[in-house]
Formats: C-alpha cells, structure tokens, sequence
C-alpha cells in the first residue's frame, strides 16, 4: 500500500528532500547542493538524487512512496509543472515534472516554493483548522501564499500571491522587479542590507552588524540580524523600526482587500524579531487597516521552521495525487 510521500523544497543554494508518512512525520532527509550554474538536466538529476537518498534513510520501501511533491522557485504553472522563469536558478520553460518523473517513475506535483510553504503551515503549522490565510516569508526577498476555503488559490495567470510586490511607498526605492516602492524593496533582507550599507558606509554610523559581518554588509544574514537585536544595537532597532512599519502597511492594505482569518508571517528575518517586534506589525497593521477589519484576524508566526518547505511540499503530493 502507498502510504509515504517525498517532499523536497528546492532552493537556489541547496535542494531538500524528505519522505514523509500520512501522519507528517518526517522517515528520512538529504540535502544536496544545487549548483544553480550547471545545466538545468543536471540540477534535475541532482533532485532525483536527493530523493533517493531520503527514500534509502528512511527505511521505507520505494513501493510506498505515492508521490513526490516540490516546491520550487519562480513563477511556474501548477497543472503543467513547468517552471516558466526562475532568475535564481536561470531557468526558463523547464518542464521540471515530466523530467523528474522520466529520472524517478513516481507521480509529481510542482508549486511555488512559498505557496508550499504557506501550505505546509495550513496542514501541518501555524494554519492547522483554519480555512483563509495568507502567508507571508521574508528573506532575501518577500513571498506569499494564499489559501481560500481550505484550497491554493493561484489566480488567472498562476501568480497570485505576490505580496512582495504590494506597493507601500509611492516613488520609493526601486524593487528588483523594475516597480518602486514594493514592500520587497522596503522590509527584505536584501533591503535591509542596502539600508545598512548606506548608513555605515555613507553616514559613517557605527553597527556591531559590522563586526558580526567582517565588514562585508553585503552578507546579512537572518542570524546576524538577531544577535545584533539582542545586543540592543542602536542602528539595527532603527531599521527593523522601518521594517515593522512596511510590513504592517502591507497586512493592513491586504486585511482591508481579502480579509482572511489569519496570516502568518515565517522566513528568516521573522525569526529573528522577538515578540516585541511582532506587537509592532500588528499596531502598524491596525494603523492601516479599516476600523474593525482586523477583528477576529489572527496575526501569528510560523511554527515549521525550515520544515515548511519539505512538508508543505509532501501535503501538496498527498492532496493533488488524491484529488486525481
């Protein structure tokens, strides 16, 4: 009987796959690295490998897996499998599932790595028993997922949920997309890390992130983002304060639009805020958003961690080889 699934989170820096039982309880793991710079036949076939090797650490017999589930990067079609464009990994029209499935034999199902995460928060997390949310990660960049009536919802053309690119500054700084003032150029990592450069290195003001980074601000990481906020570094609470703001903007504009019942906020910069900062997005989201929309809205954070990915990714292959 099949009763397992693989779930694999695919990332620009490294793939992994996980087997999964109907419980969610996680058999087996393996991590490659992707080497984004290699043909995509070969990173294809750096995937099929990670899922044989979680399938061998799990102990289960390849016969029980039902299907494999990925969440990967860029805009992509759901029903086809094909990633249409992937800037991370270079990739245009790859048809990732119908060549994981000549590599593997086994049943694929390809989302948005962020709607698989919002996913695996609504089954396995934060969103258990809630039919309306919308999940929000920030990191590098800022992704969204969202989920009506207990579904994904991707939209006429398959992009629904891109809340990065929700507009929280009129003219502010430009976005990686071309747009100014995205909320993705405003409260990301990558913005964070611009908002440190110019402060430090044009203003000549002084950050333990400078320390933590050896100098190279370029390279802000989640955890460099936390030790500087429990070491109360004066910059850093600064621009976490602007941070705050743009994300609470975002969650008022759309409470105010979808008013769903809750939103969940995940990703790196997210872990690093302690529960101080968290009371601040919501004040600001209240500030912005229609008097009594927020009522009942729940504003939590993740609780999967960096198993949202690969457990998100195995909910999708247990609901879309079900519904087939």
């Amino acid at each position: 009987m099949r009763t397992n699934v693989v779930g694999v989170d695919m990332g620009g820096t490294k793939i992994l796959s996980a087997v999964i039982d109907a419980k969610g309880n996680i058999l087996g793991t393996a991590k490659v690295p992707t080497k984004a710079d290699e043909a995509p036949s070969v990173v294809i076939d750096r995937i099929a490998d990670a899922i044989q090797k979680a399938i061998g650490k799990s102990g289960v017999n390849e016969a029980s897996i039902e299907a494999i589930g990925i969440g990967a990067p860029g805009p992509l079609d759901p029903a086809t499998g094909v990633v249409i464009f992937a800037p991370n990994l270079g990739w245009r029209d790859i048809r990732l599932k119908d060549e994981l499935e000549t590599r593997v034999g086994i049943p694929t199902f390809v989302d948005n790595d962020v709607n698989v995460g919002t996913l695996g928060e609504h089954v396995f997390g934060a969103g258990q028993g809630v039919q309306n949310v919308v999940g929000i990660f920030v990191g590098t960049g800022i992704g969204g997922g969202i989920i009506l009536q207990g579904e994904l919802f991707h939209g006429a053309s398959k992009t629904a949920g891109e809340i990065g690119h929700i507009i929280v500054k009129a003219g502010g700084p430009k976005c990686g997309c071309g747009t100014r003032g995205c909320l993705e150029a405003l409260a990301s990592r990558t913005a964070m890390a611009k908002q440190f450069q110019k402060a430090i290195k044009k203003k000549k003001q002084k950050s333990i992130v400078t320390e933590l980074t050896n100098g190279d601000l370029r390279t802000i990481r989640s955890g460099v983002l936390a030790k500087a906020i429990r070491a109360n570094d004066k910059l850093t609470l600064k621009i976490f304060k602007k941070v705050t703001k743009y994300l609470g903007v975002g969650i008022g504009s759309i409470v105010n639009f979808l008013n769903p019942e809750m939103i969940i906020l995940g990703g790196g910069v997210v872990e690093a805020l302690d529960d101080t900062f968290l009371d601040n997005i919501r004040a600001a989201a209240k500030k912005y958003a229609l008097p009594n929309t927020l009522d009942g809205v729940q504003i939590v954070r993740a609780e999967l961690g960096d198993n949202s990915g690969i457990l998100g990714a195995a909910a999708l292959a247990r609901q879309r080889s079900e519904a087939r």
